[in-house]
């Protein structure tokens, strides 16, 4: 019986294999494609897109930014203007100086801000049923 040699990788990767690599929903993957300028999976014959490790290391770096540093879709698409896959695993800190304090606004919000919006929007919901 031949055993897989787990060291060597693929050349390419299925959405569902990369989703579960990268542990990102399908749906989040095709949307930053339409996000980031720089992630364009191949497509084969059948029209499925096709991953390359590249891309993948490429998506584990977007991942990082929005969701462990928080950036915003926009702050991260500024960072990624000078991206080289070589250059990922070395980022460690936020580039300064190369983008404005409104790009690198965290998603998180505090707990009263977010109080006061579903406050705001409920005030805004029943002025507008009690016009209907």
């Amino acid at each position: 019986m031949l055993m897989k040699d787990l060291s060597i990788k693929k050349l390419y990767y299925s959405i569902s294999e990369v989703s579960k690599i990268a542990g990102i929903e399908q749906y989040v993957l095709r949307y930053w494609e339409t996000e980031f300028e720089e992630l364009k999976p191949q497509k084969n014959r059948a029209g499925n897109r096709i991953y390359t490790n590249k891309d993948i290391q490429l998506i584990l770096h977007i991942k990082n930014l929005l969701r462990e540093r928080k950036y915003t879709i926009e702050g991260a698409k500024k960072i990624l203007e000078n991206y080289t896959p070589d250059k990922v695993l070395q980022v460690s800190e936020p580039e300064k100086n190369s983008f404005s304090d409104a790009e690198h606004v965290p998603v998180k919000k505090e707990k009263s801000t977010l109080k006061k919006d579903l406050e705001e929007i409920k005030s805004i919901l029943e002025l507008l049923v009690s016009k209907l």
